[in-house]
C-alpha cells in the first residue's frame, strides 16, 4: 500500500493524461482551478512554439503533487510513462501520486507499483470522482450545473 498522503494542498499539481483524453483532462483542470488548486495542464500551461519538452521537465521539477489520469490510451501512451517514472523516483511525489481512474484498463502495462496506490474513481460519475479528488485536500466540492452539459468522455 502506497504511504499515507499528506493532505496539504498543492502549491501546484502536475496533470498527467493522454492527448486522447483531452475533453477528460481539460474538465478535470478546470474543476481544479476552479477550487483553486494550481495546476500544470498541457493544453493549458504550453502555447504556441514553446518547447514541449522542456516545459514538461520544468513542471515536473517544480509541481507537488503528480495526477495521474488513467485510461487504455494512457497505459499505452510513451510520454505518460516518461512523467509517471519521473514521479516515482522524486521523494517530494512520496504520498503525492494520484492514480485517477477515468477509463477501465490495465494499469500494470503502465507500472507494476500502481497497483499499489489508492486510486481516486471516475468511472462512476464526473461529480463523485471530483469530490474524492479534492477532499484529499479538505477542499469541498461544489458543483456547477452548467458543467454538467459538457461531460468529459
Amino acid at each position: 500500500m502506497a504511504p499515507k498522503r499528506p493532505n496539504k494542498k498543492p502549491k501546484e499539481a502536475f496533470l498527467s493524461h493522454s492527448s486522447k483524453n483531452l475533453v477528460f483532462s481539460s474538465r478535470l483542470a478546470k474543476n481544479l482551478t476552479n477550487a483553486n488548486v494550481n495546476t500544470f495542464y498541457s493544453k493549458k500551461n504550453i502555447v504556441g512554439a514553446q518547447e514541449w519538452h522542456d516545459e514538461i521537465g520544468e513542471a515536473l521539477k517544480r509541481c507537488d503533487w503528480f495526477l495521474l489520469v488513467l485510461s487504455p490510451q494512457a497505459v499505452n501512451s510513451k510520454w505518460v510513462k516518461h512523467e509517471l517514472i519521473y514521479a516515482l523516483q522524486q521523494n517530494r511525489y512520496r504520498g503525492r501520486i494520484v492514480p485517477i481512474l477515468y477509463k477501465s484498463c490495465d494499469i500494470n502495462k503502465l507500472s507494476w507499483t500502481l497497483s499499489g496506490f489508492q486510486h481516486i474513481d471516475f468511472r462512476k460519475g464526473f461529480d463523485k470522482g471530483i469530490q474524492a479528488l479534492l477532499s484529499l485536500w479538505k477542499i469541498k466540492y461544489v458543483s456547477n450545473p452548467s458543467q454538467k452539459k459538457s461531460k468529459g468522455k
